[in-house]
């Protein structure tokens, strides 16, 4: 079976407008309605129920003989299903882009969404999986129960810092792939970006201090991978001020952070750390004031990526800053998911990887920036998600780095 992207205007989807008193429906004036209704999914057959034939071939008793195999020889579920090709997208509603806790239901088409994003650029086919709970440990139960049905479980708009202990103890206990896309996928687009943006300048890496407003899965994630990558120094700040190892209302992921972030010792407001910084990395929403990113060293980068506002509005970044980006479509250098998640999950399917290392991760943001080339430019820092070359490229990156740190099982 596999995941079909399908014409919501099909024949197939009409019938009841489900609306009352005879209003009309939502999807008369409003294309978004229009293209949701029905979903954006469907379910296909990848092998033909003409005849008998077929059917006992593609059911009983053909089928038998091949469940009676994997029973015997438990690898042979890659083989003989789609096991290695399909990943969970799973969620429990409660950080659902921009628009926060509104449950399972409404998180399904932002679900469906990420599942045809997995197919359309990355080939893989996936399964929207909205839970009716918030429990950490009933979360991880629940999906821990379903693993045996799929090759990767990708999280999805799960709420911090729940959404860390529960890729942990999922990584604990599957020997799959479990990726948390608000975290780790950001985080690799981000550093692609960046990686690009410093090859403008002439800089490394190693020679700029970033600044990150968020503490939450995307703030966190980017901060550990810019360390991974040998950033000269990243400070996070949250709603109370900088995170540092002075403070006294951290929790403990915040602890963690303040360990291995923030070298200079910098205390206070976001905008004291921006002071002199060479990177703004948003995260959080909120607005950063005019005057803040003004105090930023000369040749700064701004990576606003707040939707559907960016906490510097590209308009006051361009008079400070060399590189904009945001998480926009409709501006350049966008920051998007897309480009990260369809290839590393391909990636770590194509080796049947146990799980999605750092350097897999690394790998893949070294790919994605390596599409841009000899075009790099201060508006082309990033490829589009429509650049052809992005998921082949990230794809054998991620396969490679899995097989060279010893998780690729083919």
């Amino acid at each position: 079976m596999a995941a079909e992207i399908v014409n919501p205007r099909s024949e197939s989807k009409t019938g009841d407008t489900g609306h009352e008193g005879g209003a009309e429906p939502l999807d008369s004036f409003d294309p978004a309605f229009a293209l949701h209704r029905g979903g954006k999914m469907a379910v296909q057959a990848t092998v033909p129920v003409r005849d008998k034939d077929d059917l006992s071939l593609a059911y009983t008793p053909g089928v038998a003989k091949v469940c009676s195999a994997i029973a015997e020889q438990p690898d042979l579920v890659h083989d003989y299903t789609w096991k290695s090709s399909v990943v969970a997208v799973v969620t429990d509603g409660t950080a659902v882009l921009g628009l926060g806790d509104i449950g399972p239901e409404a998180s399904l088409p932002v679900m469906e969404g990420k599942a045809i994003l997995f197919k359309q650029f990355g080939g893989v086919d996936a399964v929207p999986i909205a839970l009716n709970c918030t429990d950490v440990d009933e979360i991880v139960e629940t999906v821990v129960r379903l693993a045996p049905s799929f090759g990767g479980v990708n999280l999805e708009d799960i709420s911090a810092p729940r959404c860390f202990e529960i890729e942990r103890k999922l990584q604990e206990r599957l020997d799959i792939p479990v990726f948390h896309d608000d975290q780790h996928g950001t985080a690799v687009v981000t550093l692609a970006a960046l990686r690009n943006a410093a090859r403008l300048s002439g800089r490394s890496l190693g020679e700029l201090r970033a600044v990150i407003s968020g503490a939450g899965a995307a703030g966190v994630a980017i901060a550990r991978m810019l360390v991974e990558a040998g950033i000269g120094d990243v400070a996070v700040a949250d709603r109370k001020g900088v995170v540092s190892a002075d403070r006294d209302d951290l929790t403990a992921v915040k602890q963690d952070l303040a360990g291995f972030t923030n070298k200079a010792g910098i205390s206070g407001p976001l905008e004291a750390a921006l002071a002199g910084a060479d990177v703004f990395i948003g995260v959080s929403g909120g607005t950063v004031p005019e005057a803040a990113v003004s105090s930023m060293a000369e040749g700064a980068f701004v990576f606003a990526m707040a939707n559907p506002n960016p906490e510097v509005h590209p308009e006051i970044a361009h008079k400070y800053a060399s590189v904009v980006a945001t998480g926009r479509s409709d501006f350049p250098n966008q920051i998007n998911n897309v480009l990260a998640f369809p290839g590393i999950f391909a990636g770590a399917l194509q080796v049947r990887a146990s799980r999605i290392t750092e350097g897999m991760k690394l790998a893949a943001a070294e790919a994605l920036a390596s599409v841009v080339g000899d075009d790099l430019a201060a508006d082309y820092v990033i490829p589009s998600p429509f650049d052809e070359r992005v998921a082949p490229a990230v794809t054998a990156a991620v396969a490679a780095a899995a097989r060279a740190e010893g998780v690729a099982r083919r």
